[in-house]
This record gives structure tokens, sequence and C-alpha cells, in this order.
């Protein structure tokens, strides 16, 4: 008899060790260890967007800094 709202899906052999090897409890269903995943996921991919925005701006001013000098600037019109 199969739950409502409820699909099957097929992993590999070795996917379904490493699922089983993650597992926080025995009886933990497959359905709450992925959605887990998946919110740590997102979380992950979140932090590292702020992260790398976050370096974007510092490198970003440091370059602007570096390419707006008058060394340059007489380069350019030599």
């Amino acid at each position: 008899m199969l739950l409502p709202d409820v699909t099957t899906i097929q992993v590999s052999k070795d996917l379904l060790k490493e699922l089983k090897s993650i597992k926080e409890y025995p009886r933990q269903s497959y359905s709450e260890l992925l959605m887990k995943v998946v919110k740590t996921f997102k979380k992950s991919s979140r932090q590292r967007t702020e992260y790398d925005e976050f370096l974007f701006k510092i490198q970003q001013e440091r370059m602007q800094a570096l390419w707006d000098n008058d060394a340059d600037e007489r380069w350019e019109h030599v």
C-alpha cells in the first residue's frame, strides 16, 4: 500500500550505501534524510553566495585603488 504524496526514486547501490552511512539513527527515513541534505545544501549555498559577494566587494575596492592611479593615467596618454 502506497502512502499519498509519496513516490519512489531509483538510486545506485553506491548512493544507497552513502545514504545509509549518514543516517543519524537507524530508523531515520530516507525522505527525512534527503530533506535534511537539501536544507543543508541550500543553507551552504546561500552562505557561499554571501561570502562570494563579500570577497567581490573587497576585491573591487582594491582593484579600483590599483587601477585609478596617476602612473596609469600618464601611460594611457603616452
